[in-house]
């Protein structure tokens, strides 16, 4: 990676660059395509596996700070499935608008409980269009998700054997408890508990207060329905995209969370 630092830098990428810039200058597809998501109340979801390690393919896309953000990760697999999230992001983006993915910059909105922009949801800052967008991230896999409207949220978790101590989680309802506890030990209350939890985060997420401005335990997921379900003003479904990976998306809840998903793969995910 150290050899492709000065390249990095040399980048226009960021929020703070001048706005003289092609995707400034082609906004009309972009904000075309954002008016149709929004008519349709249409969602996108990508997803794929992280590399072992950094893909020279990915670092052009990064901007300067995310190239010294990748640097400091001291994990090459933590900072390989960094890299791949955010190109991803740019490459998605890019295919969807029909631009140039080292011509879109990225940024975060401003946190809705501190107005603080240093932690709030991403957000797409060239082109200036209303997107809204949210990525997860989970051993070895990343999911985004993007559409038009006041916001989305998504959540992906592997799947993974889930102790009993769980069930006594101060952040699940009284009826999760009981769901939970009704079902015999393995893989199926394994899933059911991993349920709860991403239909929690995804709008958590969605809400762009994040797991520690939320209160989880008063959020009722309903995990005996398979979905959509409908949790506080939000439509939530699971998204089955790979074998071993639980995930959930949160939309608004009326027209804007009511219409069609559309998957997508990239790398080894394709089918």
């Amino acid at each position: 990676m150290a050899s492709d630092e000065e390249s990095a830098r040399g980048r226009r990428h960021g929020p703070d660059r001048e706005p003289e810039h092609p995707a400034d200058r082609e906004p009309d597809r972009a904000a075309d395509v954002v008016r149709v998501l929004g008519e349709r109340g249409e969602a996108h979801v990508w997803w794929w596996t992280a590399p072992e390690c950094t893909d020279p393919e990915d670092l052009p896309l990064l901007d300067t700070e995310e190239f010294r953000r990748a640097l400091a990760i001291p994990a090459e697999r933590d900072a390989a499935a960094f890299v791949r999230s955010r190109a991803i992001v740019r490459r998605a983006l890019g295919e969807l608008f029909g631009l140039d993915p080292r011509d879109l910059a990225l940024g975060r909105r401003a946190c809705p409980g501190c107005a603080d922009t240093g932690h709030g949801p991403p957000r797409l800052v060239v082109p200036g269009v209303p997107l809204v967008l949210s990525v997860s991230r989970t051993a070895g896999h990343g999911l985004l998700a993007l559409g038009a409207g006041a916001s989305i949220g998504v959540d992906a978790e592997a799947l993974r054997p889930v102790t009993d101590r769980r069930f006594a989680d101060p952040d699940l309802t009284p009826g999760e408890r009981r769901h939970l506890r009704g079902l015999p030990p393995g893989p199926d209350r394994d899933r059911a508990y991993l349920r709860i939890w991403t239909r929690k985060e995804a709008v958590a997420k969605a809400t762009g207060l994040g797991l520690s401005g939320t209160a989880l335990g008063r959020l009722d997921t309903r995990p005996a329905d398979r979905g959509p379900v409908r949790i506080a003003t939000w439509t939530v479904e699971d998204l089955h995209l790979v074998e071993g990976v639980v995930a959930a998306l949160a939309r608004p809840e009326g027209p804007a969370g009511h219409g069609p998903v559309h998957h997508h793969a990239y790398g080894d995910d394709r089918t």
